[in-house]
């Protein structure tokens, strides 16, 4: 039997809403005085929101830390990443489920998961 091709985009939308029901000291995963309390704050939005696809890539996202995979995606400029990440692209949701994220936070978010913020 075949599957479609959204469903593996399905688990990770579902994988990732249950992963967001964690608390933030449950996946701050910094310790004290390691980083600012911005940074932390913008680190457990990242475990919360993001980590559950740009960990492992999937549905064709953007490994986080991998520059060579980002490069492209950053020459488009942070407002189209912005716009992409506000309104859904490819098998990403909008806002990729971090519905009280503001486009600043997805901007640091971005810079983060692309190894060039916080």
């Amino acid at each position: 039997m075949k599957f479609p091709k959204i469903l593996p985009a399905l688990a990770a939308v579902v994988l990732a809403t249950q992963l967001g029901a964690c608390s933030q000291e449950e996946t701050a995963g910094t310790g004290p005085g390691n980083r600012s309390a911005e940074a932390t704050d913008i680190q457990a939005i990242y475990q919360r929101t993001c980590y559950s696809c740009h960990n492992s890539g999937v549905g064709g996202a953007p490994r986080s830390g991998d520059g060579v995979a980002w490069a492209p995606r950053l020459e488009k400029g942070m407002d189209t990443l912005v716009a992409n990440t506000v309104n859904g692209y490819r098998a990403m949701p909008p806002r990729g489920l971090c519905f009280d994220c503001s486009e600043e936070d997805f901007a640091r978010l971005i810079k983060l998961m692309a190894g060039e913020g916080d």
